[in-house]
């Protein structure tokens, strides 16, 4: 099975305290903007931070999802805002590598949530083959049938 990319979570607190990335930009980008207008900026960082002004805001899914898989982002992909713990597993799996929970949110909690699904069948942002057309170390297998 798939198993999901490491996720780092981190406290408003952390995430102050790691300020920019010594080895190049931090783009952070409101969730109305057009990642597609932003490639140039985006090539240039190193990390990007996408905003959830509100739980039921989910516009930042799409840009991450668009960052990983158009425009080919390797680099660490931030979520900042309204991060509950509940919205943790569908952060990962559309392509975000971290997250700054928002306030009140318990740090073990988020963790816990994270570790309900060790893998996962289908491909997401990072990896397209579902399961079955994976090897053992999740690169896509060669897909030929054996003949009979």
């Amino acid at each position: 099975m798939n198993a999901p990319e490491p996720f780092l979570l981190l406290t408003a607190a952390e995430h102050a305290a790691q300020g920019g990335d010594a080895n190049g930009e931090v783009l952070a980008l409101a969730n109305d903007a057009d990642v597609i207008e932003q490639a140039t900026a985006i090539a240039k960082a190193s990390r990007v931070e996408l905003h959830f002004p509100s739980f039921t805001d989910g516009r930042a899914y799409s840009q991450a999802y668009l960052l990983r898989r158009r425009l080919g982002f390797r680099g660490d992909l931030r979520a900042t805002g309204e991060v509950l713990a509940d919205q943790l597993m569908l952060m990962q799996r559309t392509g975000f590598s971290s997250a700054v929970l928002a306030e009140g949110v318990a740090p073990e909690d988020a963790r816990r949530q994270l570790a309900r699904f060790p893998a996962f069948y289908q491909g997401d942002a990072r990896r397209d083959a579902p399961y079955r057309r994976q090897g053992e170390d999740g690169a896509a297998a060669d897909a030929t049938v054996p003949s009979a």
